[in-house]
């Protein structure tokens, strides 16, 4: 499986809109895209304008197919222009443990 770990550092003051529209992104995700596994949106502990994408593809077409996915390109107009950078860290997957 092909997985991405995003570190988000937002502008100051910027979690509610980035989440209004990341939540639904994230959401269309698995519930719109069979090779989405995991979509998780976690909120940094040490620093609340940091976040954290963790998503899961079943490989790497299915991630391009997530760049293609009409609520991905509607949430880039909302979501960059709160960012400030995004560092990506690409892995594959050795233990997926999923009890959702």
């Amino acid at each position: 499986m092909y997985c991405l770990l995003l570190k988000t550092q937002l502008k100051p003051g910027c979690l509610d809109a980035f989440m209004a529209a990341m939540g639904v992104n994230a959401a269309a995700s698995v519930r719109e895209e069979p090779g989405c596994l995991v979509f998780d949106v976690l909120r940094d502990r040490g620093d609340p304008d940091r976040v954290w994408l963790y998503e899961v593809y079943r490989d790497e077409a299915a991630f391009e197919a997530h760049l293609q996915a009409p609520h991905f390109i509607a949430s880039r107009p909302l979501v960059d222009p709160l960012v400030l950078s995004q560092e990506a860290i690409e892995a594959d997957s050795l233990a997926l443990n999923p009890r959702r």
